[in-house]
């Protein structure tokens, strides 16, 4: 009697994801330097290696890529302390390297990937606007029927993505993003704390308005819950607390 391989994976035709960092920046309305959100990296990273699946990690323009300090569970701010995905993820030598030089978001053969996760943080709200590499990627995974996923800040991909015809992609889809009511609370705790002015906000623009202006039905499931909504082969996760929420629905898309 033979025991069951509890996670089967065909090595010849492994599934592929290429998960999409941005570069670091300058926030343009706090002056903070600005990353990518740790995990929103390591929990899907995790998820999909558990199912056996290949990922390759890219950046918008290529080089290294830096986290905002907030998401490392080492930071002295202690707000993702329990992350203890991130923290192997931290003190893995191998998977750190990977980081140091990225590829850019054009190298993407994207008839080798089924997927692309477009990974959030604050970096993406002061650098995507200018990723138009990424904007053609994004679009052609989607209307190639692969998974066209993005998570947290991320969703901002779905401001500039449309389809060959012109139309926005996420026009008539039901997505999320970072949520109002999240914001609201990043620009009170800032506030309360004297970090910033309260006529000046963390974001240079929002989310949720932005999608909602492109005839995107938004949806959200209420401050800091894990939250995932997948409509046809998009994907989006709500926040930083939604990473494993989000590839549980791009593994569900991509057949398990």
């Amino acid at each position: 009697m033979s025991l069951k391989d509890p996670n089967p994976v065909n090595p010849s035709a492994p599934k592929r994801v290429a998960i999409v960092l941005s570069n670091p920046a300058t926030s343009p309305t706090t002056g903070w330097p600005v990353g990518f959100w740790w995990s929103e990296l390591t929990h899907p990273w995790f998820a999909f290696r558990e199912k056996g699946y290949e990922v390759e990690v890219f950046s918008y323009n290529g080089g290294a890529v830096a986290a905002d300090a907030m998401s490392d569970p080492n930071d002295a701010s202690g707000y993702s302390v329990e992350d203890l995905i991130s923290q192997g993820f931290i003190h893995t030598p191998s998977l750190m390297a990977m980081l140091t030089d990225t590829r850019p978001v054009s190298a993407i053969d994207i008839a080798r990937f089924d997927a692309i996760v477009v990974a959030g943080g604050q970096a993406p709200m002061a650098t995507i606007d200018k990723a138009t590499d990424l904007h053609a990627v994004f679009s052609a995974f989607y209307e190639a029927g692969k998974v066209a996923c993005c998570l947290c800040h991320g969703s901002a991909i779905l401001r500039h993505a449309r389809l060959s015809n012109g139309d926005f992609l996420v026009a008539g889809k039901t997505v999320t993003g970072f949520a109002n009511v999240e914001e609201d609370f990043a620009d009170n705790a800032v506030w309360s704390m004297g970090l910033l002015p309260r006529d000046r906000h963390v974001m240079p623009w929002r989310i949720e308005d932005e999608l909602k202006r492109l005839g995107a039905n938004y949806v959200q499931a209420g401050l800091w819950r894990g939250f995932a909504v997948r409509d046809g082969n998009l994907v989006t996760g709500q926040q930083n607390f939604s990473g494993g929420e989000t590839a549980a629905l791009v593994i569900e898309a991509l057949g398990g």
